[in-house]
C-alpha cells in the first residue's frame, strides 16, 4: 500500500533539496548509528509503521512504483528491495555490449587517465585507493569507467553486465557518506572512503575484465550478494576477500542494496561507451553501457 502525498511535497522537496541544507541535514549527523537504526526500523512489519514510513518517503522522493511486481508492502525494506513484473527491464542482447547493471543517473564517465579518474568537477580518486588491488588497477589503467547513482526511489537491485564469471568479492569497511550530488561535490575521494564490495569478473566469450564497485551510503550500508548467500554490511567481521568461480549470464540478478547507493563500472582499454551514456543521463538495467572492441 503507498499512501497518497500532500500538496506541502514540492516545499519541502524544494527547501530540503537545497544544496547546503541537504549536506549539513544527511552528513554532519551519526552517520553509523543512524545507518544501523533505519537498517532495523525499516523492516518492521507493521501497517501504521509501514504506512506512516511509505508516506514520509514519498514526501521527499518520487516514487518509481509503476514496474514493481506486487502493489503491497509488508515493510518500507520490501518495498526498497522490490523486484520487477517479468520483462520491466529488456536486456540487449548484443554479444559487443556490456549492459547497465542497476537503474541509475550517470554522475561521471569517461577514460581513465592512467589510473586517475572524476568523482565530480574539480576532484578526483585513483584507482589504487578505490580498489586497493595493485592487479586490477594495471588491468583497467587507461581503461574506461561509469559511475552510477541509484536514487533513493530507484529500483534497487543489481545484475550481470554481461555473461561472466564471477572471481571474486572483496568488501572493504568505511564511512557511510552520502553519495548524492551535494555531498559528491564536497567530500573529496568520497568513493575511497565509503563502505564498498568489488567484484572481480571475467567475461565467458572473450576474457576481458568488468570490475562492479557497489559503494554503500548513508542508511544503506548492506549489500545482498545472492551467488554467495551473504549480507555484507557495517559490522560484518569476516572474511573480507571471498573467492568463487560463479559463472551468471547477462542480465541475471546478482544482489540488491538495502536502499539506495552507487555503482561503478571498469572495463579495459579498448572498451568505449555507448552513445547515449553521458554525465546526468538517465539509464536503465540492461540498456547498453559500454561497447567492446
Amino acid at each position: 500500500m503507498v499512501l497518497g502525498v500532500t500538496p506541502l511535497k514540492p516545499w519541502l522537496q524544494r527547501v530540503f533539496g537545497h544544496e547546503d541544507v541537504n549536506f549539513v541535514l544527511t552528513n554532519r549527523i551519526p552517520r553509523g548509528l543512524l545507518t544501523r537504526f533505519v537498517g532495523w526500523f525499516s523492516q518492521i512489519e507493521q501497517p501504521l509503521v509501514r504506512d506512516l514510513s511509505l508516506y514520509t518517503w514519498q514526501l521527499f522522493a518520487d516514487l518509481e512504483l509503476e514496474d514493481a511486481a506486487k502493489a503491497e508492502w509488508k515493510s518500507v525494506h520490501d518495498c526498497f528491495t522490490r523486484q520487477l513484473r517479468p520483462g520491466a527491464r529488456p536486456i540487449d542482447p548484443d554479444p559487443q555490449v556490456v549492459v547497465s547493471p542497476c537503474d541509475g543517473i550517470v554522475v561521471s564517465c569517461g577514460p581513465i587517465r592512467g589510473d586517475t579518474l572524476i568523482q565530480a568537477k574539480g576532484l578526483t580518486y585513483t584507482l589504487a585507493e578505490l580498489l586497493r588491488d595493485p592487479e586490477a588497477v594495471q588491468v583497467h589503467r587507461d581503461g574506461w569507467y561509469v559511475t552510477l547513482r541509484l536514487t533513493s526511489s530507484m529500483y534497487h537491485r543489481f545484475h550481470a553486465p554481461h555473461a561472466c564469471r564471477i572471481e571474486r568479492v572483496t568488501y572493504i569497511h568505511g564511512e557511510t557518506w552520502n553519495t548524492n550530488p551535494a555531498t559528491i561535490a564536497r567530500v573529496d575521494r568520497l568513493y575511497c572512503k565509503n563502505e564498498r564490495a568489488v567484484l572481480r569478473t571475467t567475461l565467458l566469450d572473450g576474457g576481458e575484465r568488468i570490475t562492479l564497485v557497489a559503494v554503500a551510503s548513508i542508511l544503506v550500508a548492506s549489500i545482498r550478494l545472492h551467488f554467495l548467500d551473504l549480507l555484507l554490511h557495517l559490522d560484518h567481521t569476516g572474511p573480507h576477500t571471498i573467492a568463487c568461480a560463479q559463472e551468471v549470464q547477462k542480465g541475471e540478478e546478482l544482489g540488491y542494496f538495502q536502499h539506495g547507493s552507487t555503482i561503478i563500472v571498469f572495463a579495459p582499454a579498448g572498451c568505449a561507451l555507448a552513445d547515449h551514456v553521458r554525465e546526468g543521463a538517465v539509464i536503465r538495467v540492461g540498456q547498453p553501457l559500454l561497447r567492446r572492441p
